[in-house]
């Protein structure tokens, strides 16, 4: 039955096949990948993403006028990333089952599929801003949504504080693309792009604990017992990290502060 609700991403491909006469073949992987490789070119050589990369040395030294430290390290031009097919299908999973509280009806504003998804789906093109300090977070989205405005884009911010101990911002930039379609034809499409930006201790962070996120994003089922009284389980650890050192960050901000204080 259709209204069985799919455990895993073989369960949801099968779900795919049956209710929305769709298969996830090598096929579908390989026309995404052509689509998002051509969203990535196109964003290379875009005025945007050419303005944003080349003011890059700029902000560091606004940045250290103002503080005394440095924005960035080191000043490096940073990369495009396409997410993996196997993770944009993952995505479509949770949002249209696992995040869908209104399953078995289709979520809000309706099923993520083939024929939206490549304008549903937030971050099939990414990348990732390193900050030092805590405070170079608030100085970059402030430049990057100040080129946005300049060039009449639709900029979106997410601040993200979870109870997980996750902590980043993310930009979400509107942009039209050209895409291939699946007859060899184009068509003029709307895309987000994700922006992430991050300090360099939370980045290092995340990294650590990437499989462990990624792991926990798959999981239908919650867990009986509240991780902040499950002291043995890989959730106590990883999430009180993450809180630590963000806590970590704000007391080296202080610290900066008092600082500046002493010498003015």
């Amino acid at each position: 039955m259709t209204n069985k609700k799919p455990k895993d991403i073989d369960e949801y491909k099968k779900w795919l096949k049956k209710k929305h006469k769709i298969e996830i073949s090598g096929k579908t992987q390989k026309y995404y990948e052509s689509v998002a490789s051509k969203i990535k070119q196109d964003l290379e050589k875009s005025d945007f993403w050419i303005q944003l990369t080349k003011n890059f040395r700029e902000y560091d030294v606004e940045y250290l006028v103002k503080t005394k430290y440095h924005l960035l390290t080191p000043i490096l031009k940073p990369e495009l990333y396409i997410k993996p097919f196997d993770s944009f299908l993952l995505k479509t999973f949770r949002k249209n089952i696992i995040e869908n509280k209104r399953w078995p009806d289709e979520p809000k504003g309706g099923w993520v599929l083939p024929n939206n998804w490549y304008s549903r789906i937030n971050d099939i093109i990414r990348t990732l801003f390193e900050v030092k300090y805590l405070d170079g977070v608030e100085f970059m989205i402030s430049k990057i949504k100040s080129i946005c405005e300049e060039r009449s884009m639709e900029c979106k911010v997410s601040l993200e504080a979870t109870e997980e101990g996750y902590y980043a911002a993310h930009l979400y930039m509107i942009q039209e693309f050209e895409i291939p379609k699946v007859n060899w034809d184009t068509e003029r499409i709307d895309v987000s792009i994700e922006i992430q930006i991050t300090t360099q201790i939370q980045e290092v962070i995340r990294k650590l604990l990437h499989k462990y996120y990624e792991d926990k994003r798959k999981r239908l089922e919650k867990e009986d017992i509240k991780w902040q009284w499950n002291y043995e389980s890989d959730e106590f650890v990883a999430n009180y990290l993450g809180h630590i050192l963000h806590y970590v960050e704000g007391m080296i901000m202080e610290i900066r502060e008092k600082q500046k204080e002493e010498i003015t």
